[in-house]
């Protein structure tokens, strides 16, 4: 089992303001009369009222439940997982930099892959970590991050924690559950496996038992970003052992999840029905830009994502077709990594199916 740093082995740290929510839930009563408070529970807000209305208003006096119990017990119910194996934050990105506190010192190595999601190198030179990456899996109809390279980095380098999007970002590429299990097994003892599921909703099979389980040593984590549609409100979840979230917690921002992104977020989760048919319409439009950009003659990658990649036959190329597309006000996505600088990904949004939006891209397929 992996260690943890051993700042973070005793006793404490402990939250020294766990909110009025988390201490009625202690006493086991309400707090009406909040009198030593020092939020902005007087303030008329008659200004917000008047643009957002009187509901809106409702979610901002207070600090959110440091705990996100509401959340947590809708996750719980829709997914049949354990109450305490999760913890909410600020979105992936957030739970991100939230790991790597929790269970890397600076100067220890972590393991990526090179052109993979970058918010993850990122975060960790912030850290002051050494980040050794290894090279993508390449070949006809594949471009998958390796994890035979990823677990012979961990042990040639001594890893604290390997990183691994799966679905991967940007490139789609799923990876079976027991790829993933093979990967766990053939780490050090002593490292982490960080696995990103940001995109998991959108698997074919999202809702099976393995999307549910509890891995020792494996830190997942989702976002209610892509397909609940919540990105702008910064709400995602990990998921791991309760004594490994235990720690997460130590080191956590208490208040990172605000009182009206909980609020949104319970009611866009009592609405599961609107998240299927969401999730569903990204699948067949997906499957449409897929067919559509084969029928150029495009290098199109498998994808289990809510995008779809195309491969170009030169970085030269995708990057003056990003560039023009940028110019004509249409943002689609190049990987920042020379790795991957000939990868072009295209959101399955409608608007990307209408008539002549993606013309100069289209164009540069049929004279490549």
């Amino acid at each position: 089992m992996p260690r943890f740093p051993k700042h973070l082995t005793g006793d404490g740290p402990h939250n020294p303001f766990p909110g009025v929510r988390v201490l009625e839930r202690r006493l086991g009563r309400d707090i009406p009369d909040q009198l030593g408070s020092n939020e902005g529970l007087d303030m008329p807000h008659r200004a917000l009222r008047q643009h957002f209305g009187d509901a809106m208003a409702q979610h901002v006096y207070s600090y959110g439940d440091a705990e996100a119990l509401g959340i947590r017990q809708r996750l719980a119910a829709r997914h049949g997982m354990p109450l305490d194996a999760m913890l909410v934050d600020a979105g992936a990105d957030s739970l991100i930099a939230l790991a790597l506190r929790a269970t890397v010192m600076p100067g220890e190595c972590v393991v990526g892959t090179a052109g993979t999601y970058p918010t993850f190198g990122y975060f960790a030179r912030g850290q002051g970590c050494r980040v050794e990456e290894v090279s993508y899996d390449e070949g006809p109809g594949r471009l998958a991050p390796d994890l035979d390279a990823l677990a012979r980095a961990a042990h040639d380098h001594d890893a604290r924690l390997v990183y691994l999007a799966n679905p991967d970002n940007p490139s789609g590429h799923l990876h079976g559950d027991d790829a993933i299990l093979s990967l766990q097994a053939a780490l050090p003892d002593d490292c982490w496996l960080l696995l990103d599921e940001a995109y998991h909703d959108f698997r074919e099979d999202a809702d099976g038992e393995f999307g549910r389980r509890v891995l020792p040593g494996v830190i997942r984590l989702r976002t209610l970003s892509k397909a609940h549609g919540l990105a702008g409100l910064r709400v995602g979840y990990a998921i791991a052992e309760p004594q490994t979230l235990e720690v997460l917690m130590k080191v956590r921002i208490h208040y990172a999840v605000s009182t009206l992104t909980q609020a949104a977020a319970e009611v866009v989760l009592d609405a599961p029905g609107e998240t299927a048919a969401h999730v569903d319409a990204v699948r067949k439009r997906r499957a449409r830009l897929s067919e559509h950009f084969r029928a150029l003659g495009a290098d199109v990658l498998p994808s289990a994502t809510n995008f779809v990649g195309l491969r170009l036959p030169s970085a030269e190329l995708a990057g003056r077709v990003h560039r023009e597309m940028l110019e004509a006000g249409k943002l689609i996505a190049r990987p920042a990594d020379p790795a991957l600088g000939h990868v072009l990904r295209v959101t399955a949004v409608e608007n990307a199916l209408a008539p002549g939006q993606l013309a100069i891209l289209e164009q540069a397929l049929q004279q490549r």
